[in-house]
């Protein structure tokens, strides 16, 4: 299984707003040179942030900023703003394993802590990191290229 890419467009798109806030006007056409992707789909994943209030979004060529606290919004905010899961399980569960197979009539017995126990991990870990611990990452980052430009 595979995490959406939408994720970590969330997260690049993040990143461009507070390392080109005040310098660019932030489109969707900016952040999609950027990310690399159609302004379709920055448009798409910009309404999540929005409906998440991480970010806010002027119509047109107005762009968008940042809302939240760097300070005190998480990885996993992004994640749960982007990627949605359903019934607060990450894994999802084929449908009708066969109850008269002894594998089937067992399997959840047998998967189910295992799957608990990943979605927590890879969930603590997000909760990790801040957007303000990336935005000092970025901007790092970013000094460095305008050194290495001059």
């Amino acid at each position: 299984m595979q995490i959406s890419s939408r994720f970590t467009i969330a997260v690049h798109i993040c990143a461009c707003l507070h390392a080109f806030e005040g310098k660019h006007r932030l489109t969707s056409d900016f952040l999609a040179s950027s990310v690399n992707v159609n302004p379709v789909i920055i448009r798409n994943i910009l309404a999540q942030l929005k409906a998440a209030k991480i970010v806010s979004v002027a119509r047109g060529a107005g762009g968008s900023r940042l809302i939240c606290d760097p300070e005190t919004t998480t990885l996993l905010d992004i994640y749960r703003a982007i990627d949605p899961i359903e019934n607060n399980q990450l894994f999802h569960f084929h449908e009708n394993p066969n109850p008269d197979c002894p594998v089937g009539h067992s399997i959840h017995d047998l998967l189910d802590e295992h799957l608990a126990s990943a979605q927590k991990a890879m969930e603590e870990d997000l909760a990790k990191t801040t957007l303000a611990d990336l935005f000092a990452q970025t901007d790092h980052a970013v000094e460095k290229q305008e050194q290495q430009e001059q």
